[in-house]
């Protein structure tokens, strides 16, 4: 089934220089792999089409259960210089949740309180 990253995952973005840094976190180990797979440099680049005008990075920290990406060229020179509204890439973080990606829909099923 399709759905956000943001039904799975947590995120955090921010700049280094002219490259944006966006951290995706899954919410629970059984959504890393989905995440990996799906959450390709590849994917995140056509995301952001328009906005990163260089190559994606992507760092695997398994034991975090999250996925790093470097976005270069995408902060028109970074924050001092930069005449973009989001100089810093504090946004991106929000916009990469709204990726949709294919998941398991057994691994979607709520479990049931007793």
């Amino acid at each position: 089934m399709k759905v956000q990253l943001i039904d799975i995952c947590h995120a955090r973005s921010g700049d280094k220089g002219d490259a944006a840094n966006v951290g995706l976190i899954a919410r629970e180990e059984k959504f890393y792999p989905v995440i990996k797979q799906y959450v390709t440099r590849a994917a995140v680049k056509k995301h952001f089409k328009g906005i990163c005008l260089g190559p994606v990075d992507r760092f695997e920290l398994p034991n975090l259960w999250a996925l790093n990406f470097l976005l270069h060229n995408t902060l028109g020179g970074g924050g001092t210089v930069s005449l973009k509204h989001d100089a810093q890439g504090k946004t991106l973080a929000a916009a990469l949740l709204r990726m949709e990606i294919d998941v398991p829909a057994a691994l979607m099923k709520k479990k049931k309180a007793k």
